[in-house]
């Protein structure tokens, strides 16, 4: 960036009088800024178009806004299968594309199906730990899904997470409704993989594409037995990161349309009992 506006590191640190070091760690990305200190460096650029620097303050709020998560105070129970870091990841990102061939995405859950599968898949957790960990899973909903600036989510999931009974019939006819009453908002789409389409591109496992407002690039994020997650950042193991999108776009085109989601649903929702 200095260079652009012809002037060198050491001449803006010097007329904004901030440290060097600290100039270029921001420059690089290994340290976060803050409003007062970019209104600055505006200054120090000559950038006077109220309209672009309001666009470069609002970016540097929300990355604020992302560094204070909201679920710090459930760290112990997160940190052990690196959720955490999923979740500063999702909280930045514009838009989040999630295959899933066995669960409702998170996104998306009841907070009874939430309940049991968590319950189930971290059976270490007390009773306590695992509705600190609904609870979050039922704010992320609120905070991606929900205010003025919503992320957009597709989900694509395997007939097997429909047919799967997970906890108990009325569990599921709640979950398969919230899965239909989810697909009608304008920012989500949901699509269904039948079992009549065989072997497919996902059948290494889930995974979620995570699109960021530029310049920051796309993530794959895979889900692992041993640690939960593992990030794919770009330029790094390109092939199989390329794999995850093009894995995506396939299930779009072989997928089931909203509307006929919504109509299997129908058919396979468990009767009140």
């Amino acid at each position: 960036m200095p260079d652009t506006a012809g002037l060198t590191l050491a001449e803006v640190a010097a007329r904004i009088e901030v440290n060097q070091g600290s100039l270029s760690r921001i420059e690089t990305g290994d340290r976060g800024t803050s409003p007062v200190l970019v209104r600055a460096l505006l200054d120090c650029y000559g950038v006077e178009e109220p309209a672009q620097r309001a666009d470069v303050l609002d970016l540097v709020r929300a990355d604020k806004e992302q560094q204070k998560p909201r679920w710090r105070k459930y760290s112990t129970v997160l940190t052990a299968t690196r959720y955490d870091g999923y979740l500063a990841l999702e909280a930045g990102a514009v838009s989040l594309a999630n295959y899933q061939p066995m669960l409702v995405p998170g996104l998306l859950q009841t907070e009874d199906y939430a309940r049991t599968v968590i319950s189930q898949m971290r059976m270490e957790l007390t009773s306590p730990q695992v509705e600190a960990l609904v609870k979050v899973r039922m704010e992320r909903q609120n905070s991606r899904l929900d205010g003025d600036r919503p992320a957009k989510l597709w989900a694509i999931l395997d007939e097997a997470v429909l047919r799967r009974t997970v906890g108990s019939a009325d569990i599921m006819r709640d979950q398969l409704r919230k899965l239909v009453e989810a697909s009608e908002q304008p920012n989500i789409t949901v699509q269904l993989l039948l079992f009549e389409l065989g072997a497919h591109p996902g059948l290494y496992g889930p995974f979620v594409i995570l699109t960021f407002p530029d310049p920051t690039p796309n993530l794959v994020w895979l889900e692992n037995p041993k640690r939960s997650v593992d990030r794919v950042p770009r330029g790094r193991r390109a092939a199989r990161r390329g794999c995850g999108t093009r894995s995506f776009v396939a299930f779009q085109v072989a997928t089931q349309s909203p509307e006929r989601v919504c109509l299997h649903m129908a058919r396979v929702t468990p009767p009140r009992s």
